[in-house]
């Protein structure tokens, strides 16, 4: 049985936003208890921080694991050998940055997750949906104007499957589900990364989204939704949908009915940053690269918008290609909206709600996973001690501390 036992740290309770001196202990992968002067087993390892802060480790609630280029159009090419081994290099570096648990919002399998479950490679464990659903020429459809390939033949091919029609999405949510999803993933707005669409744009049908949240609830999961605009985020809260993802124009109607519904929005900040920060590297296509100006900005003003409302949001970064390395930058950017302890329990506690896995996870709790990090630096007084991965002294997964 292995044991771990942190001596004299600082350990932040999310919920409460306060620290509590003491140790902590973890055995078999979970945590035992924490107080003052533990007795832990003998053949405990022992870390003596002096003071150094404990949070509980990190999840982000919207990663593409398989992402390794932002032309995405190009993945439905890469042999699955390759993609695996670029797929196991982004998810090595999730779990050093401090993020021990990610919801990966197309693109990830149940390969991937029984992978990393068994140790087979080393990263973030994973809530999955597959593949995400798209209609015909919306976001998830990667075919350029001139390829006529039926959308259908592509389903299979890359992050998302083409499918239209309310019979068409109820067989595809079910297919997404028996393959083991912990979530639905649908496309109900355009987006940056698409050829054809525009972002302004609706898709899918009221009735077809329905048919898709029927299906998720009926297998006691739920939907995610990519949506950028107040009218897509709307129509989705409407038909029942658990999370908005993006969200960078939503408006008064959509705060309402965020509280309405008991939804989460996951703003995704750091992938635009990250575009203006790295320019033509980015590796975005032209036609994507024109659609993201001022993205950014809408999304700073949504967030300002949903946390003023009381929405609950939840931490997310949507990084693609080389810019995985920012994933950290999402904590500096929020935190110029929201407070240091916001910011922390929207890639915590909140995020774990999200995910239905309160108490399990984004917790110090006694019981939960045995996922935390210890810091260089208290991030409630300066955010940097996150945002920064050098900060990040240990990271301990399951009970074990990462090399």
């Amino acid at each position: 049985m292995a044991s771990l036992v942190l001596r004299n740290a600082l350990l932040l309770d999310v919920e409460q936003g306060e620290y509590r001196e003491g140790d902590l202990l973890c055995v078999d992968g979970r945590i035992a208890e924490s107080g003052r002067g533990l007795k832990a087993p003998a053949e405990a390892t022992e870390l003596r921080l002096e003071g150094a802060v404990v949070v509980p480790g990190l999840i982000d609630a919207h990663v593409h694991v398989t992402a390794a280029t932002a032309d995405l159009g190009r993945l439905a090419f890469w042999p699955p050998s390759y993609l695996t081994a670029h797929t196991a290099r982004i998810m090595e570096g999730m779990l050093k940055r401090g993020f021990t648990t990610v919801r990966d919002v197309s693109g990830a399998d149940f390969g991937l997750a029984d992978a990393q479950a068994e140790g087979l490679l080393r990263g973030p464990r994973l809530a999955f949906c597959g593949h995400g659903l798209s209609q015909t020429g919306g976001h998830g459809d990667m075919r350029e104007r001139g390829d006529d390939t039926p959308g259908e033949l592509r389903c299979c091919l890359g992050s998302d499957r083409v499918v239209d029609g309310v019979d068409a999405v109820r067989t595809a949510t079910r297919d997404e589900l028996r393959k083991g999803a912990d979530h639905i993933k649908v496309n109900v707005s355009g987006g940056i990364a698409s050829p054809t669409d525009r972002m302004d744009s609706t898709q899918y049908s009221l009735e077809e989204l329905r048919a898709i949240v029927e299906e998720a609830e009926a297998a006691n999961r739920y939907v995610a939704a990519h949506a950028y605009t107040a009218q897509a985020v709307n129509r989705a809260l409407e038909a029942g949908v658990r999370s908005i993802e993006h969200g960078n124009y939503i408006d008064d109607r959509s705060v309402e009915l965020f509280l309405e519904r008991g939804a989460f929005l996951v703003p995704t900040l750091a992938t635009y940053w990250a575009m203006e920060h790295d320019g033509d590297a980015y590796g975005l296509p032209e036609v994507s690269r024109r659609k993201a100006a001022g993205v950014l900005d809408a999304g700073m003003a949504a967030l300002e918008l949903a946390h003023r409302g009381g929405v609950k949001v939840v931490f997310g970064t949507d990084l693609l290609g080389p810019a995985h390395r920012h994933q950290n930058e999402e904590f500096r950017i929020r935190a110029k909206v929201q407070e240091p302890i916001d910011v922390i329990r929207s890639a915590t506690s909140t995020a774990a709600e999200l995910l239905n896995r309160s108490g399990r996870i984004g917790t110090l709790r006694d019981g939960a996973l045995a996922d935390l990090l210890v810091l260089d630096g208290d991030p409630l007084a300066d955010i940097n001690a996150l945002a920064d991965p050098a900060n990040i002294r240990h990271v301990v997964q399951d009970g074990l501390l990462v090399p």
